[in-house]
């Protein structure tokens, strides 16, 4: 701790902590302009000068770390003279366009240059012909681009894609762009200070004062990041989050448009929904659905009868009570911020670039501010996250429980108590099976070597695995017996709150009711079934989001029919209103408005609060590793692209990915299709009929499908073998 003063009065430094985080941290004003918590001091914009007594000239805050005894004045008329001066700078010809701005009204240089009274301009240079450019989502000004890097660093430091750079050239010096890194996150957008990067679809449509916002959370994966919502009449126009603190992928920030705009309520659907209930053999529904909505269902099947059918959450269910079970707690011990602070990641059965996007994002920032060591243990090698892997394993389809008991034994140093596994494990047999070679291995634990934070990362394919049984008491005895933390991904937003919360069973024959899947009688938020729903962007709930968070979610846009409580309150279940059983989840006795949802000075957030892990005293044995099979032929992998998630996504707007089936040329080769033929092929139960492209950077003999077409999430294993039917007219 090192001691020192600001503006007379005494504070402690943490060790790495500039004097602007401790200056933040105590409520103290900083002005600046380029700042952001979450990437590198550029001390582009030498705004957050200070004055150190017994120095000539002035500090910047940002990027100096305080020593022991020194004292800092944040504000004196000389500061207030550099800070005012550098204002005038940064308006040098800058257009005074504000009243079509997108950004006028929450403009950080108009904000300041009214803080710093720059009233007249008192020097001038020649104005530069600059083009304006549209990059897909983003349109960029460089006429009023101030050149202060924000959205450089955020695209290369937290999304990982290294997309955005400075085209030097002097006063000419402007933002480009490499389209083909570019992920459409829309994180340059929210970072800008001013309105030179800006929503395509947004730009000239509202002022930022005419605009209601309501903070939410996105509805689209298990990260259930923040958001604000702002509408204006009955659309949300566009999606903000806290910027300097959070972060949005493409989903969250342009998959916004997906409300149900169902005008009234129909009391003839209502009874015949009632009437179906009361009959059903089964409801079936998805993890796309509130806690307060998931024990409606619980309770409704208490009283009714029937079979509540999720087979996605109940595999989770079943992976976590199993991982429970060895790792002597209920949950997983990692999050979000732990892979962030990791310097050593090792994924295993995870789609990075897709499957949860704050996965990829966490990442990004773990390896760019902790130079961390990052292995992918996957059969597909993924090119969009080649500059943040150390080491890609690639091992076959069907080898992830060889994987995690190779893992497993490399890296737990006292076997005693689960000898009996680790003397079973023929690694010459498992090395040639899983092609994972002993060099690999080698690899990994040489990456390793003074590595204080490391993580475990479980995607999917492990989860979904005929075997994630075993796999799961491996990642648990992994999790209690290393310094290993762990994150098991939640496959969908609330996979994890509903596995918690609900009694899930398996289908029986006879009368079912979907809740967002397609059945014999239908709830749809998507306005196709035989009763409207709201959709998550019309609701007040929670979530219980990748980190163990319960988190809020707030309505976004007015819906006008009947909703899931209604239907409960008329059989039996009655409450005024679905949060009012918020505080009943079994977690914390909470009430919904007496949760918080802000953020504080540096970054840290309260929202909603955390779900607290339980003891669990079991102690299973390992199985042996079963004998591993064989996947021959032609391969499907089901795998979303960037930025779509479901059916909720899928008719956004401004969410261009198509159903493609895209393929090797190994896979076209073997399935003898070329680009561009149509091709039908079933994978569990369902028919596919997809447009076939060739990716020459995928490797191996293997395809991608889409499944965010389709209304219920499998929760089979994601690698099929298929036969592929041409059917070209």
């Amino acid at each position: 701790m090192i001691k020192f003063k600001i503006n007379g009065q005494e504070f402690s430094a943490n060790k790495g902590e500039t004097i602007l985080d401790v200056a933040r941290r105590e409520g103290i004003y900083i002005p600046t302009m380029c700042y952001l918590p979450k990437t590198t001091a550029n001390a582009s914009c030498r705004m957050c000068c200070v004055e150190v007594e017994g120095q000539d000239g002035f500090v910047l805050s940002c990027n100096t770390p305080p020593v022991e005894g020194i004292e800092v004045k944040t504000d004196s008329d000389s500061l207030y003279k550099e800070r005012q001066n550098i204002m005038k700078m940064y308006n040098v010809n800058h257009p005074l366009q504000c009243g079509v701005c997108d950004k006028s009204g929450e403009c950080d240089l108009q904000n300041k240059t009214l803080e710093f009274s720059v009233e007249e301009q008192t020097f001038a240079v020649r104005d530069q012909a600059r083009k304006k450019k549209k990059w897909g989502v983003h349109t960029y000004d460089p006429g009023l681009c101030i050149l202060c890097e924000k959205c450089t660093a955020v695209c290369n430091e937290v999304v990982g894609s290294e997309a955005l750079y400075i085209k030097p050239g002097g006063y000419k010096s402007e933002i480009d762009i490499n389209r083909k890194n570019c992920i459409e996150c829309g994180e340059c957008i929210s970072v800008c200070p001013v309105g030179a990067m800006a929503s395509t679809e947004f730009k000239y449509s509202s002022n930022a004062w005419e605009l209601k916002q309501v903070p939410s959370a996105c509805a689209h994966c298990s990260s259930a990041c923040s958001l604000n919502y702002e509408s204006k009449g009955d659309s949300i126009l566009r999606v903000t989050n806290e910027s300097e603190f959070s972060s949005l992928c493409g989903a969250g920030r342009f998959g916004f448009d997906y409300e149900n705009k169902v005008l009234n309520k129909d009391e003839d659907s209502f009874a015949d929904a009632l009437q179906n209930l009361k009959s059903a053999k089964n409801v079936i529904f998805t993890s796309a659905i509130t806690n307060e909505e998931a024990y409606i269902l619980n309770e409704l099947k208490k009283k009714l009868g029937f079979n509540l059918v999720n087979d996605e959450a109940k595999k989770y269910q079943e992976f976590m009570e199993s991982f429970a079970s060895s790792a002597n707690t209920l949950l997983y011990n990692g999050t979000l911020e732990d892979i962030k602070k990791s310097d050593y990641v090792i994924s295993v059965g995870c789609s990075i670039s897709s499957d949860n996007p704050m996965i990829r994002f966490s990442l990004a920032q773990a390896v760019n501010h902790n130079k961390a060591y990052v292995a992918s243990v996957h059969p597909v090698e993924e090119s969009s996250i080649a500059n943040l892997v150390s080491l890609f394993i690639k091992n076959e389809v069907g080898s992830e429980e060889a994987a995690l008991a190779m893992i497993a034994d490399t890296f737990v140093e006292d076997k005693s108590n689960q000898q009996d596994f680790f003397d079973s494990l023929d690694l010459g047999y498992l090395c040639g099976e899983s092609n994972i070679s002993e060099e690999e291995l080698e690899q990994l634990k040489r990456g390793y070597f003074r590595k204080n934070n490391p993580m475990l990362i479980i995607g999917e394919d492990v989860i979904n695995h005929p075997r994630a049984n075993n796999i799961a008491l491996i990642a648990g005895y992994l999790q209690k017996n290393t310094s290993f933390k762990v994150v098991v991904i939640p496959p969908v937003t609330n996979t994890l709150g509903v596995s918690l919360i609900c009694d899930l069973d398996e289908a029986q024959d006879g009368l079912s009711v979907g809740y967002n899947v397609k059945a014999d009688y239908t709830l749809s938020a998507k306005g196709n079934g035989d009763l409207d729903m709201p959709a998550l962007n019309q609701q007040e709930g929670t979530f219980v989001n990748i980190d163990k968070n319960l988190v809020v979610l707030n309505s976004g846009v007015e819906y006008k029919g009947y909703e899931l409580n209604d239907l409960a309150s008329a059989l039996g279940v009655v409450s005024e209103n679905t949060i009012d059983y918020t505080h009943k989840l079994g977690f914390k006795d909470i009430a919904f408005d007496e949760l918080d949802y802000f953020y504080d000075n540096i970054g840290n957030e309260y929202r909603g609060y955390k779900i607290e892990a339980k003891s669990n005293r079991k102690r299973p044995k390992l199985d042996e590793v079963e004998e591993l099979g064989e996947f021959n032929g032609s391969v499907v992998y089901s795998k979303n692209p960037i930025d779509q998630f479901s059916i909720f996504t899928k008719d956004c707007k401004q969410i261009m990915e198509k159903t493609d089936l895209v393929g090797s040329e190994q896979f076209a080769m073997a399935a003898k299709i070329k680009s561009g033929d149509k091709v039908k092929f079933i994978i569990d139960g369902i028919e596919y009929v997809r447009n076939f492209q060739l990716d020459r950077h995928l490797k191996g003999t293997i395809a991608y499908n889409p499944t965010f077409d389709v209304d219920s999430k499998s929760s089979n294993y994601r690698y099929n073998q298929v036969k592929l039917e041409v059917i070209n007219e």
